[in-house]
């Protein structure tokens, strides 16, 4: 090794004494049982369900209390006490509206100190004192490392620590330190977050979703289509921009675009008003709980067909400059017959519905107008210029990947684009074709090189960007192609159609899902996938289990929108020292129900693996880490040894 290096490392480790003392440390946490991974996907805006499942760790705080009280609890008590954790401050005002007595009160304090300081010590076994020291409320943290480790066999402390709690309440710090725990037992019972792709679109809350990820301890991501829609919109693309636009406005989601990101809208409502009017096929989806005026449903369905246009008319000349794509079928706006108002599809003429093309030119449909052309460079260089945006987007390009690798297992949120043969599909980019592995790497190095340089002028990278939401050999789409158009504008509903990749009917078999684990260098007799993507239609049957445990599929529905498809809403999985426990979730409706009724949306949980023997922490991508760092102090030790 470098000695330049070994010099500047000396600096920190400065003695013998110091570098031995760290190689301890290290090798004895290898020997620690691994941490908990908490796996969750295709969250799409649903901040309130996601802020449940992350306070419950998906059920991993209530079993924490059930061993800890399951022989002196009732199920009410345990309820009432997971609600205190998920949320006290809330918890906390009601309590204090029921018990009258300052009294009773504080002895209610009391109890529930000890009750929150012993739930605190048995979720924090698995763990070295240092990390428990960082995740303790920093203003108590002498307070709670006293009552953590308190030991007291001969009874000498004992109005030392009674002493330490009866202060804390009558200098009026109980509510303070019950939530600061509540906060430290819903971190401790989690060690590591994956987020297996699509924060954005649908939903109304993506960006706090994006601000809760950003202040989570310990967190990657995978992108999902949605999530590199909004990267490509940032780093330049215009049809990614007028995507993610049109989905909002079908979704009645535009103050994401206005108010939390800060674009003004005006200008595109400009345009829609001159040239669209009101149209069925683009009226907004309202929820029961939304509150929108018939004025501004109008002003979105106008919104929507003015953005939608422009999306269509952008898509044309990245088709026609990028072969490579094979999307020539995709030049709608060159098939419609404007005169009859009909489009050939395949060899078959269908008549157009509820049509808006009144900024087309018939002769050269993809021109924009000059008015389009302001719009567009208007919202360009606002998104670009949005500080918040900014922040989340530069956070999913540093926390995020196509795939990731991570203690044996593949998290993908799409597929791995095959042939009918089960065979790795080949594309062909810029002369060179890839597949598999390879096919991903090539597509995270255009979507990185897009992010890394933003413009205000598409160029291949973000073309690249644009054909991951939509392009047939995407792994994030994974589909024929993409019937927007047809949806809108075709009554029959067998163009709606999208052929799904042969991957969706492959990855059933477990010889399929053991080829891919060895295409990623994984070993097919440990390894899983993990997808997200398609919502599994639990209430159809599917399981999202399959290949004989191979493949586990995580998204049943955490969007309110897929949930009348698949009967529950949204799978988590959870991966601890003994193996992995698939947890599917009822709908969530409000932590007020939560508080009030003591009510969870668990459902079931299902075991996919349970370990033969208990992981170490010695078997995982950290403990790889760790190892790392030991080989590099053992070095460091003889260096020093050596130069005495």
């Amino acid at each position: 090794m470098d000695t330049k290096y070994l010099d500047l490392l000396a600096e920190k480790y400065d003695c013998e004494e110091k570098v031995a003392t760290e190689i301890i440390n290290l090798e004895a946490i290898l020997n620690l049982p691994k941490g908990t991974e908490h796996f969750v996907s295709d969250l799409h805006g649903e901040y309130y369900a996601f802020q449940h499942v992350l306070r419950n760790g998906s059920g991993n705080v209530k079993e924490k209390i059930k061993d800890l009280y399951k022989e002196k609890w009732t199920q009410k008590q345990i309820n009432s006490f997971a609600t205190l954790v998920y949320y006290p401050e809330e918890k906390l005002e009601l309590v204090k509206k029921n018990i009258e007595s300052p009294q009773r009160l504080n002895q209610w304090y009391a109890e529930t100190i000890g009750h929150m300081i012993k739930l605190t010590a048995f979720a924090s076994t698995k763990y070295t004192r240092s990390k428990v020291r960082k995740a303790l409320p920093v203003q108590f943290v002498y307070i709670i490392e006293e009552l953590l480790y308190k030991t007291d066999e001969f009874t000498n402390k004992k109005e030392y620590y009674t002493k330490i709690i009866n202060r804390i309440i009558s200098l009026g710090m109980a509510s303070k330190l019950i939530t600061g725990l509540a906060y430290t037992i819903q971190r401790l019972v989690v060690d590591h977050l994956h987020v297996v792709g699509d924060i954005y679109d649908r939903g109304a809350n993506p960006d706090r979703i994006m601000d809760t990820l950003m202040n989570y301890h310990s967190v990657d991501i995978q992108w999902g289509n949605h999530d590199v829609l909004w990267m490509g919109a940032y780093a330049g693309s215009k049809v990614c921009l007028a995507n993610i636009i049109r989905i909002c406005a079908r979704y009645n989601n535009l103050d994401i675009i206005e108010d939390f990101y800060g674009i003004n809208l005006i200008p595109l409502l400009n345009l829609a008003e001159k040239y669209y009017q009101d149209n069925p096929a683009f009226r907004p989806k309202i929820s029961a709980e939304d509150r929108v005026s018939e004025n501004e449903k109008l002003q979105i369905t106008k919104i929507h067909q003015a953005i939608a246009m422009i999306q269509f008319k952008l898509e044309m000349p990245i088709i026609k400059r990028c072969p490579d794509f094979q999307m020539k079928q995709r030049l709608l706006l060159e098939k419609i017959d404007y005169a009859r108002q009909t489009i050939c599809l395949n060899g078959k003429t269908y008549p157009l519905t509820n049509t808006c093309f009144a900024t087309i030119n018939p002769e050269h449909p993809e021109d924009l107008t000059t008015e389009e052309e302001q719009v567009l460079e208007r919202l360009l260089h606002s998104i670009q210029h949005s500080e918040k945006l900014g922040r989340q987007m530069n956070f999913l390009l540093d926390k995020g990947s196509l795939y990731l690798k991570y203690n044996g297992n593949l998290l993908i949120h799409g597929c791995i684009p095959l042939n009918e043969d089960g065979s790795l599909k080949k594309m062909r980019i810029q002369g060179i074709n890839y597949s598999g592995k390879a096919l991903l790497d090539v597509f995270e190095h255009y979507l990185r090189e897009s992010c890394a340089h933003p413009s205000l002028h598409d160029d291949f990278a973000t073309d690249m960007v644009w054909y991951l939401w939509t392009g047939e050999n995407s792994s994030l789409f994974g589909k024929k192609e993409m019937t927007t158009f047809e949806r809108y504008f075709i009554a029959d509903k067998e163009t709606h159609r999208e052929q799904k990749n042969p991957y969706y009917k492959l990855r059933e078999l477990e010889t399929t899902c053991r080829r891919i684990l060895g295409e990623f260098d994984l070993d097919p007799e440990e390894g899983h996938i993990i997808n997200g993507h398609t919502p599994v239609q639990e209430i159809n049957g599917e399981n999202p289990i399959k290949a004989n445990g191979k493949m586990i599929v995580i998204d049943g529905g955490f969007s309110k929108a897929y949930q009348s498809e698949t009967g529950i809403a949204g799978y988590t999985l959870l991966y601890n020292s003994y193996g992995m426990q698939l947890v599917a979730h009822q709908r969530f409706t409000s932590k007020e129900d939560v508080v009030l009724k003591g009510t969870d949306v668990l459902s079931v949980r299902r075991l996919v693996d349970r370990e033969l023997r208990r992981k170490k922490v010695m078997e995982t991508n950290i403990g790889q880490s760790l190892k790392d760092q030991i080989a590099v102090l053992n070095q460091l030790l003889m260096y020093r040894y050596a130069n005495r």
